[in-house]
């Protein structure tokens, strides 16, 4: 790691306050898996969840819950889970991705390198993205099980503090 990526996590905030957002037609508070998996390693991560909530995959409703959530002062990232994949039904990728103004593409780019290490060319059917509105960082991850661990583990926990302290950083 270079000395000033390891410089700039050393001033990084100690943690995060999360909104965790399932889009889900299917999903209840008692099957919400995706969401307990993100709460849960956010959490033994030390981050703060500041709020929890499912939402359908309705464009109109998903984008007025995402522009409640940026708007609130106790939430620095949202972590959505479902709706990114290719059916009719999954819109969470063309909400999300026409509200971020900074895109930050190699998320998408690793997490899909990293799916493929797992389920082969599967991966392709994958649209997550992340990125920033202002200050605040969103990441849309699919909602599958094994996809949330795995972008939570491998990409989020090592890097959201950093990526937080960045976005903060250019509004002061």
């Amino acid at each position: 790691m270079s000395e000033s990526v390891e410089k700039h996590r050393e001033a990084a905030p100690d943690y995060v306050r999360v909104a965790v957002l399932t889009i889900s037609d299917t999903r209840t508070p008692e099957t919400d898996t995706g969401g307990d998996i993100i709460q849960e390693l956010m959490q033994e991560a030390g981050h703060e969840v500041t709020s929890r909530s499912i939402v359908k995959d309705d464009a109109p409703r998903m984008r007025t819950t995402l522009v409640d959530l940026l708007a609130r002062s106790d939430v620095d990232a949202i972590i959505t889970t479902g709706g990114t994949g290719i059916a009719a039904r999954d819109t969470t990728y063309e909400v999300v991705d026409r509200m971020l103004e900074k895109k930050l593409d190699g998320f998408g780019e690793i997490f899909r390198m990293l799916s493929y290490e797992e389920v082969g060319a599967a991966a392709i059917l994958s649209r997550a993205v992340a990125g920033a509105v202002g200050a605040k960082f969103i990441a849309s991850l699919p909602g599958s099980r094994n996809g949330v661990h795995l972008a939570v583990e491998k990409l989020l926990i090592p890097e959201i503090s950093h990526i937080v302290f960045e976005l903060k950083k250019r509004t002061k």
